[in-house]
């Protein structure tokens, strides 16, 4: 299959809320008032965790037929710690996650060693995981400035 090209806008609003787009859907962004937002929707860290559990479960999905697991359920809990002095300019921290942790929660009657196994596998094929995990090309193309002077 060739490489695909997956795009989304951001626009910000009024305060810290954020209006992000791609395809036909729309999600609204915030921080918490403690972050100076107006806690309207989450915050971009909490939808990253969100995107790494989405993934992994669509992963699982999607090749649960061919290790014969029967997902009867499937669900992750996620949590990051990150310092937001970092993000505040506080301090010279790291700006973004230093760890994530998250628990499989999964019912089937297959034996552990066949879910260890899958498991595995599900997180070797998350493209989320894999961004996350491993050094990325982040580039900025262009700056494009126009006047607010009308």
């Amino acid at each position: 299959m060739p490489k695909e090209t997956f795009k989304a806008n951001a626009h910000l609003q009024a305060g810290v809320q954020v209006k992000v787009k791609s395809r036909n859907f729309e999600v609204t962004i915030d921080e918490p008032k403690t972050l100076g937002g107006t806690d309207t929707g989450m915050n971009p860290v909490e939808l990253a965790l969100c995107a790494l559990g989405a993934c992994q479960a669509i992963v699982a999905r999607v090749y649960s037929r061919k290790f014969n697991i029967q997902l009867d359920d499937f669900r992750i809990e996620l949590e990051g710690d990150l310092d937001t002095d970092g993000f505040l300019n506080k301090s010279d921290v790291r700006p973004g996650f230093s760890d994530i942790r998250y628990n499989i929660h999964i019912e089937t009657d297959a034996p552990r060693e066949k879910v260890e196994e899958f498991i595995a596998f599900v997180e070797s094929k998350c493209p989320v995981g894999d961004t996350i995990a491993n050094p990325v090309n982040l580039k900025l193309n262009e700056i494009l400035i126009s006047s607010s002077v009308k």
